[in-house]
């Protein structure tokens, strides 16, 4: 996802200085190294996925340097078994995320992000997954996820029951990191997927 706080974002300091020093090692990723782990990313979450055997996964479109490229959502739903539903995000104005299935086709949303054009099934049909894979740009020892500022998958994931489904972040190689800053909002993932090391558990 891009970019949402922009201007706008109240993050700490510390916050910010870390996620302009990941995003700008996104951007200087060469185009074959980046083609290269994407395909490593799709087969390790894939993998996961079919071991995994949910019903539902919600998941998401990624876009510019994000790791898995636009085709992920096409081989998630591939994935799944016959029955298996993908809901993919909708950003919301207030930058909240709505759902909706993917089956197929893509529409341009807001802030250049791409989503399902099918009915709208509300912030909490994210309740209905039982598995949910999150963008992020790196995610501690503990399990705390530093994402783009916008604070949409913090709100998204505080309406998932305790216990609930097991979330997934998404990185490209080097973003685990020992430590990232956190805030009381910020929402812990349950493990991470990378092209070189697969998924990797998180105590959260």
């Amino acid at each position: 996802m891009p970019d949402l706080a922009g201007d706008a974002e109240k993050s700490p300091q510390n916050k910010i200085t870390l996620r302009r020093h990941l995003l700008t090692a996104r951007r200087s990723l060469p185009d074959d190294i980046r083609i290269a782990a994407a395909t490593q990313l799709h087969d390790q979450t894939l993998t996961f996925v079919r071991r995994s055997a949910p019903g539902t996964v919600a998941a998401y479109v990624p876009s510019g340097s994000e790791p898995g490229g636009a085709d992920l959502p096409r081989l998630l739903r591939g994935a799944l078994a016959p029955g298996g539903r993908l809901l993919l995000p909708v950003l919301l104005p207030d930058d909240d995320l709505d759902w909706a299935e993917f089956t197929g086709p893509l529409a341009p949303g807001r802030r250049g992000l791409s989503e399902p054009p099918g009915p709208r099934l509300g912030p909490d049909a994210i309740r209905s997954a039982d598995l949910i894979l999150v963008p992020a740009l790196a995610v501690s020892r503990d399990g705390l996820r530093l994402g783009r500022g916008g604070g949409s998958y913090d709100r998204a994931l505080s309406r998932l029951p305790d216990p609930g489904p097991m979330v997934i972040a998404l990185l490209h190689d080097g973003e685990t990191l020992d430590v990232v800053p956190a805030e009381p909002h910020d929402r812990p993932v349950h493990g991470v997927i990378t092209p070189s090391g697969g998924f990797s558990p998180r105590p959260a």
